[in-house]
């Protein structure tokens, strides 16, 4: 059975480009290697990730995430059974939040995703997939 689940979390520090690199290149290989697809959405001091794939793989790669001390306040925003992926062509795409860019700044107050659906998230985060620049993805 495949799922999607959807998340949002605080990070502990600054959220550097390192950092970043570092957490891409090992979801990719993990991801690639067990079957999920996704897409992290990371800047403005948050994480907000789509993963999706097997039921038991999901659920072990959140509670992985979920202990992982660069992030705090981690948040489980949507669960869902799906048929098809909608993520599939990335073993993990990487959108970053910029502070300043017009089409990947979110307001926070303006779209507070603790207060809004799962669906409304993921529509925010297919909003900011179809920005092609601001896609970075080591799948290639």
């Amino acid at each position: 059975m495949l799922i999607r689940i959807i998340y949002l979390s605080t990070a502990v520090g600054p959220q550097t480009t390192t950092m970043t690199n570092a957490i891409l290149k090992k979801a990719q290989a993990w991801n690639q290697a067990h079957g999920i697809t996704g897409v992290l959405c990371q800047g403005q001091g948050v994480f907000l990730q789509a993963l999706e794939g097997e039921r038991g793989t999901v659920t072990q790669l959140y509670a992985r995430i979920y202990a992982d001390q660069r992030h705090t306040k981690v948040e489980l925003l949507h669960c869902e059974s799906i048929a098809k992926r909608r993520y599939e062509n990335w073993s993990m795409a990487h959108v970053s939040l910029s502070d300043i860019d017009p089409a990947t700044k979110i307001e926070w107050p303006e779209f507070d995703p603790y207060s809004v659906t799962g669906l409304q998230v993921m529509a925010r985060i297919d909003d900011l997939l179809a920005k092609g620049s601001v896609i970075q993805s080591l799948d290639a």
